[in-house]
C-alpha cells in the first residue's frame, strides 16, 4: 500500500516536531510533508516553486494562526478550489474560540479539533486523527 500524504501547515516548530513524532508511531504508512506559513501550504498544494515534485496531499492538518496567509484564507481557497476542495482538512489549532470554530465549518473544514496543551495528550490526538482520516474514513480519489 502506498504511503498517505499528510501536509501539516503549522509556524510553531515544537509543535510541529510533536506531530512528526505521533505520526512517525503510527501504523499507517504517512509521508509528512510540513510547511510553516500560509502562502508556502498554497504553493505546495499547487506544486509551485520548490514544491513541484510534491505530491497532492490525502489530508491536510492545518493551523489557523499563521503567517503571511492565515488558516482561515488558506481554508477558503482550498474550499474554492475544484481540484483541491476534496482534500480533508483538519483545523488543528490552539484556538478554542467559538467565533473560528463556527467560521472554520462555514468554510467547509472536515473537523476542528483544538491542540491539547499536554504531550501525551497532543501525540494522542494527532495518532486518533490519524486513525479516523486514514484508516476507517473513504476518501474520494483524485480527480484530473
Amino acid at each position: 500500500m502506498k504511503p498517505i500524504d499528510i501536509l501539516l501547515v503549522e509556524d510553531n516548530p515544537g509543535d510541529a516536531e510533536l506531530a512528526k513524532e505521533a505520526l512517525e508511531e503510527s501504523k499507517v504508512n504517512n509521508n509528512l510533508h510540513i510547511v510553516g506559513d500560509g502562502e508556502q501550504a498554497m504553493d505546495f498544494l499547487y506544486m509551485r516553486g520548490p514544491f513541484q515534485d510534491k505530491p497532492r496531499p490525502d489530508l491536510i492538518l492545518l493551523d489557523l494562526n499563521l503567517p503571511r496567509k492565515d488558516g482561515r484564507e488558506v481554508l477558503a481557497e482550498i474550499k474554492n478550489d475544484a481540484n483541491l476542495k476534496r482534500i480533508p482538512v483538519v483545523i488543528l489549532t490552539s484556538s478554542k474560540a467559538e467565533e473560528d470554530i463556527v467560521k472554520t465549518y462555514d468554510l467547509h473544514a472536515n473537523c476542528y479539533i483544538s491542540k491539547p496543551l499536554n504531550f501525551d495528550r497532543f501525540v494522542e490526538v494527532v495518532k486518533s486523527i490519524e486513525s479516523f482520516w486514514l484508516s476507517i474514513v473513504v476518501l474520494p480519489k483524485e480527480t484530473e
